[in-house]
């Protein structure tokens, strides 16, 4: 028997997203990415309570290897564009922008102006930070002060992928996992309304999420986390250059892409498309006029560019 959706027609915020906890009988939350104002669109249309403008996009869109390489100006181009969808569909949806590397973490200050873009110029209502270093927390105190909200992420932390050694599992041995727990707390403390847990095991996963009082949001984490978020192109089966082993694929678009596609070519090249219904043509009362003036000025530009007799 498939679960009811309790939908609400009141937009998703920071303050009640705090408070969705499932242990509180909270309904566990289904967060997606977002990178362009159609996707948007049709995310918040379908009740997508939290769309994350991910810097996945750099390897989803950008074609990058990892999530390194994608720039402050780039993520923020496609944050304006999830805003605008949001704002011009249902209007429900917390619009949470990922903030690249190397945009915080450097110094507060840096963190809070480029935060600041997300929210002002970008539209975000929320902003979200990977670690929980020292200077990612007085960022994230700091941001808060402000009226920022922030969410952080740990476990997995792809912007560190280099000093992790690869796409590896986080939180496995005992030291491991209760840093974990550690930097959550920490979190917590400083003012995080939620976080994400990324390739986590399920039980530390879920000691985590038992104790914190804001909502965990699991990717890789199980299933005991307050939600969970997944790249919208891994869903609908866009993306197929590799797929992880929490991914989930709901539609495999990209093959409907391609049949779609190799169908529009076919019809081109019969000169079946387009159809007369999908063409348009002169009116009846100026059709005549119209083409003698055409052909007249057709057969005058054939006498003007003749080859002259010699």
């Amino acid at each position: 028997m498939s679960a009811q959706i309790a939908r609400t027609q009141q937009p998703t915020t920071a303050a009640t997203l705090r408070q969705r906890k499932v242990k509180n009988g909270g309904q566990p939350m289904a967060v997606l990415t977002a990178y362009d104002f159609t996707m948007a669109k049709t995310l918040d249309a379908a009740g997508v309570e939290v769309l994350l403008v991910g810097d996945s996009l750099a390897q989803t869109l950008l074609g990058h290897a990892n999530t390194l390489s994608v720039t402050m100006d780039e993520m923020l181009h496609h944050v304006k564009a999830v805003s605008r969808g949001v704002a011009q569909g249902s209007k429900r949806a917390l619009v949470v922008a990922d903030m690249p590397f190397l945009s915080y973490g450097t110094t507060v200050e840096d963190g809070v102006t480029n935060a600041g873009r997300m929210i002002q110029e970008g539209g975000a209502q929320a902003v979200k930070l990977e670690g929980a270093s020292p200077m990612v927390c007085d960022t994230i105190r700091r941001l808060t002060q402000l009226g920022i909200p922030v969410m952080g992420h740990l476990g997995l932390t792809p912007q560190a992928i280099h000093q992790l050694g690869g796409y590896k599992v986080q939180g496995k041995t005992p030291d491991a996992a209760c840093q974990l727990l550690s930097d959550a707390r920490l979190l917590q403390a400083c003012g995080a309304f939620s976080l994400v847990l990324e390739m986590v095991p399920t039980e530390v996963a879920d000691v985590i999420t038992q104790e914190l009082a804001i909502p965990t949001i699991g990717i890789g984490a199980g299933v005991g986390c307050d939600g969970q978020v997944l790249v919208i192109d891994d869903v609908l089966g866009r993306f197929t250059e590799f797929q992880p082993k929490f991914v989930r694929r709901y539609a495999n678009l990209a093959d409907t892409i391609s049949q779609a596609v190799t169908q529009y070519q076919t019809d081109v090249v019969a000169k079946t498309f387009p159809a007369q219904s999908e063409a348009f043509t002169l009116p009846d009362d100026s059709r005549d006029e119209v083409l003698v003036v055409l052909k007249a000025m057709s057969a005058n530009h054939v006498e003007e560019t003749a080859p002259c007799n010699a």
